[in-house]
């Protein structure tokens, strides 16, 4: 997730972790502090076989069937749906990640997985961007979790080891969704705190 607001000035990254370091690498009058949550930072991201597949099935000429197949799948099959979706985003056995999630959390997650769209997004998101991180001179933290597959956690070790004035939270997450589980209350509070 990507915010970048001047009244509040900071910027938050998720999928978009390089865009808002970026913005306050350039313009660091508009952004006070940046929250990096399971972020991809300025090392090599996807791996070939994910920036292959991930060309294939989310260009922009054959990415609205390619969620609205998903889409489907997640109405007729939630269970099934869901499984398909978390087995990229956490190295934890697929059923594991599952029996962590409460009910309204495997339910919210498939309302998110049904209601996206990447349009030209995720393609954009994989090509090499320029690595400004040790021009952020905000303070910034840094979440992400070891369970992470979709974003390796040696991208959070490198912005940490970059950006001059970085935190790192290490999330207990089993997956790149750090928001689902039982240890989002931390990072809840950490958050509240970094931004008081």
């Amino acid at each position: 997730m990507f915010r970048a607001r001047q009244r509040r000035r900071r910027a938050d990254g998720g999928a978009g972790g390089r865009t808002a370091l970026s913005l306050a690498a350039r313009h660091p009058h508009l952004v006070e502090r940046v929250i990096l949550q399971s972020s991809v930072g300025f090392l090599p991201w996807p791996d070939r076989l994910t920036r292959l597949g991930g060309r294939a099935v989310f260009d922009g000429r054959v990415e609205a069937g390619t969620w609205a197949i998903l889409r489907l799948l997640l109405r007729v099959a939630p269970s099934l749906g869901l499984r398909l979706l978390l087995r990229d985003l956490s190295v934890l056995p697929v059923g594991q990640v599952l029996r962590n999630l409460s009910a309204a959390e495997r339910s919210l997650l498939i309302c998110l997985f049904a209601s996206m769209r990447s349009g030209r997004g995720f393609v954009a998101d994989m090509l090499p961007v320029p690595d400004c991180a040790a021009q952020v001179t905000q303070p910034t933290l840094v979440m992400a979790t070891r369970h992470d597959r979709s974003v390796p956690f040696t991208h959070a070790e490198s912005l940490v080891a970059t950006i001059p004035s970085a935190e790192l939270v290490v999330s207990q997450a089993d997956s790149h969704m750090i928001w689902f589980g039982p240890g989002y209350s931390r990072l809840a509070a950490t958050i509240a705190a970094f931004l008081a």
